[in-house]
């Protein structure tokens, strides 16, 4: 351990999972998704550990066969990884300063696409894998149901799958069919109206395409081309564009103008656009991802159920696709994936595919049919004897002496206006009081959603014989508050890039200042499951009410209940009711043995999100 720790002043280290392994595969999938990235990306930057419990037999002379080929891997047991990373799910990347952990599939993956770009700018395709605005599967899986999809539910799915195949006709695992419901859907990219209009400019041409309507548009329901229509075409619009994408060549454009009647088309005429890759036109992360998953998957049904395979013609499509990628096939030869020669499936029919449209989307979302508002809705509480109740504030005039702390420990210091600063100070007013008064020499407090990390190090400062910890998903906000706490020198402090549910360390106290939406509920749930106490300052109140005056009145209007620019009665309702929404979080802690109060912030002004949660395990 001492050689390792001595190597961490040079370079990263990843360490990854190792439970067990079959003939081209290391489990987890996690794993074997990133030793497949790292050998498509050819990078040989890291370190790597593979991580193995004490009843695991490995034998580093089979394991070669299905690591790469070129790059060296050190075996080590979970006891020796670094205290940060005995934290945190695995896989995970620590830098030299050893207080810095990014951890989680997605975020990890990511870290590596961009250290190997940083190491050879010339390779620019590696920063397409980021996707649009370099946001592929950036979105926390807590929110985001594709990154979830993707990152968690797939590999477990497929990982359970292959343990319980047998001889018997498997049950398809449902998130395969939501992936093959996912390559169902139309496209939708930020040119998305420029690449249509293209389309149906050369459906015309090849005189293919419904005609064009006139007058009023009729809905029309969108039908997926099938995969032989789709790879038999070298003049299909949606290859042109992603293969020039893999080439980093501009995407295909029509020197001329659009003809009259293609500018005119409305938009219920343009055709839709077809996936090509998981996401969409473009080869991007997602789909590093689900190849090795995929594959695995495939690999058990066609030696075993065959006819299984016409329920799935998208992603065999897919799958066939994803080979042609540049690189890919060497990637893969590296990691011991040998690819399935998959049988042309002709025709897609109702016979022969599931039922998709009864499986769930990705990324559907049902909003309750509630029609009115809050008064009524408080009206029914109150006649329940459920009214708005605020425990009183323990200390309502207590603050931080700010003026005697060092700069880097203000809010001040972040990118923020004057005003902005002052109100970010008396929140964190409240909540280092109450802290301060909970917390004893020795304690793990972890601060959840920690943005530039305004609260762990104000906390680390002051508390300097307890261990801070900042998880947050956004990296450049965590590299901020990194950088004010080695401004302050502090000792006592982690930064863990990842998301909520990555993190598994034991601890004494979790706060969070305005978790957005559920994440608030998250970190009461985390600290509950650790009988930690938690204070928490939620955040992001949205009402959901039906606007009867606008020209769709079934669709729901969204608006903050607490905003400033609102008259001050309906501020006072939009308090009562964030209230309301508190003390059934307060309650359910209380039935899991916590006493809870709900405080509301001095001054009421700091915010519109003003109410304290704070919790303490009986």
């Amino acid at each position: 351990m001492k050689a390792i720790k001595k190597s961490l002043t040079e370079e990263e280290y990843l360490y990854l999972d190792f439970s067990h392994q079959t003939k081209g595969c290391i489990f987890p999938l996690h794993t074997s998704v990133t030793l497949f990235l790292l050998s498509y990306c050819d990078c040989k930057i890291f370190k790597i550990c593979l991580v193995v419990t004490k009843d695991v037999n490995t034998d580093s002379s089979l394991l070669r066969d299905d690591l790469i080929q070129d790059v060296e891997i050190q075996i080590i047991s979970r006891q020796e990884l670094p205290p940060i990373v005995q934290n945190c799910c695995l896989p995970a990347v620590v830098e030299r300063s050893d207080n810095f952990c990014r951890a989680g599939l997605a975020v990890v993956l990511r870290h590596i696409i961009q250290k190997s770009y940083e190491a050879d700018p010339l390779k620019k395709e590696l920063l397409e894998l980021l996707g649009f605005k370099k946001a592929c599967l950036k979105a926390c899986a807590e929110v985001s149901q594709w990154t979830r999809l993707c990152e968690l539910t797939i590999p477990l799915a497929i990982e359970n799958f292959l343990r319980e195949s047998s001889d018997q006709p498997p049950t398809i695992p449902v998130e395969i069919l939501q992936l093959e419901k996912k390559l169902s859907e139309p496209v939708r990219v930020h040119n998305d109206d420029k690449l249509r209009r293209q389309k149906l400019r050369q459906q015309k041409a090849d005189g293919v395409g419904p005609p064009l309507t006139k007058g009023k548009a009729k809905s029309k329901v969108h039908t997926q081309e099938t995969p032989e229509e789709l790879d038999s075409s070298s003049e299909s619009l949606e290859l042109k564009v992603a293969f020039s994408k893999l080439t980093v060549q501009e995407e295909p454009a029509t020197t001329n103008r659009e003809p009259s009647h293609i500018r005119k088309a409305k938009a219920s005429d343009l055709p839709p656009l077809e996936h090509v890759f998981a996401e969409g036109l473009y080869f991007t992360l997602a789909d590093i991802v689900l190849l090795p998953c995929i594959h695995h998957f495939l690999v058990i049904i066609c030696k075993k159920f065959s006819e299984k395979l016409v329920e799935f013609p998208l992603l065999a499509s897919w799958y066939q696709r994803i080979q042609e990628v540049p690189r890919v096939k060497t990637a893969a030869s590296k990691c011991g994936i040998q690819f399935l020669h998959l049988p042309k499936l002709l025709t897609i029919s109702t016979e022969q595919c599931p039922n998709l449209s009864e499986v769930p989307g990705v990324e559907e979302h049902s909003d309750p049919l509630f029609i009115g508002g809050p008064r009524p809705t408080m009206a029914k509480l109150m006649e329940k004897g459920i009214e708005v109740m605020f425990s009183p504030h323990p200390c309502p005039t207590w603050t931080v002496d700010w003026n005697v702390l060092p700069a880097a420990v203000s809010p001040k210091e972040g990118k923020m206006s004057s005003d902005r600063a002052l109100r970010k100070q008396q929140q964190l007013n409240n909540l280092v009081y109450v802290v301060k008064n909970q917390a004893k020499p020795g304690d793990r407090i972890v601060d959840f959603c920690s943005g530039g990390g305004h609260v762990g190090i104000v906390l680390a400062h002051m508390l300097p014989s307890c261990q801070v910890t900042l998880i947050e998903n956004k990296e450049l906000s965590l590299i901020r508050a990194k950088k004010r706490s080695d401004e302050l020198g502090l000792s006592n402090i982690w930064f863990i890039q990842a998301n909520m549910e990555y993190f598994t360390g034991m601890f004494n106290i979790g706060v969070a200042l305005h978790a957005c939406g559920v994440a608030t509920d998250m970190v009461i749930e985390h600290c509950i499951k650790t009988r930690a106490s938690f204070i928490t300052c939620p955040c992001c109140y949205v009402g959901c009410f039906y606007n009867f005056e606008a020209e769709d009145k079934n669709k729901p209007t969204f608006y903050y209940q607490t905003a400033v620019q609102l008259p001050p009665q309906r501020r006072l309702i939009g308090k009562q009711c964030m209230c309301l929404v508190d003390l059934d979080r307060a309650r359910a802690a209380e039935e899991c043995g916590y006493s809870v109060q709900v405080i509301s912030m001095e001054p009421e002004s700091c915010s519109p999100k003003n109410n304290m949660i704070v919790g303490v395990p009986i």
